[in-house]
């Protein structure tokens, strides 16, 4: 088994999913919705909602989503929906993603579901995660 790396190995489920969004914004995800659910699920403590505007995009959010947690070496324990791109469900454990295709989350409200659950504001998560390293940008 390999070792996370010492900046990412004591990630809280609240950094994590701050970085969920900060990927799932830049990847032009739409109403994105982050969830604290600590104490009214037994499984996780955040959900971080959103909508794609197609099957492809869904797919797209998913793939950027794992793809940047893998690249710090947290990967999802289980994933569902890739293929079909209606609902894809990512579980990272402390955090679980859930990337809709917008009429099917619609159909399944989960907001409506865990109604009692605090909102978080995404700009307030994304304040608190350290600054990205400036990239290269082209003249």
């Amino acid at each position: 088994m390999r070792k996370l790396k010492n900046e990412y190995d004591q990630k809280s489920g609240r950094e994590l999913a701050a970085i969920c969004t900060r990927v799932a914004l830049d990847t032009k995800a739409m109403d994105l919705l982050v969830l604290d659910v600590r104490g009214l699920a037994s499984f996780t403590d955040y959900f971080v909602i959103m909508s794609g505007r197609s099957a492809r995009h869904v797919q797209g959010l998913a793939e950027a989503i794992e793809g940047e947690l893998r690249s710090k070496r947290v990967s999802s324990k289980h994933s569902e929906g890739l293929r079909e791109g209606l609902w894809v469900l990512l579980d990272f454990g402390d955090v679980v993603v859930h990337i809709f295709y917008h009429e099917t989350r619609t159909f399944y409200d989960l907001e409506g579901l865990w109604h009692d659950a605090p909102r978080l504001d995404a700009e307030e998560l994304l304040a608190e995660l350290p600054a990205e390293p400036a990239t290269r940008k082209e003249s």
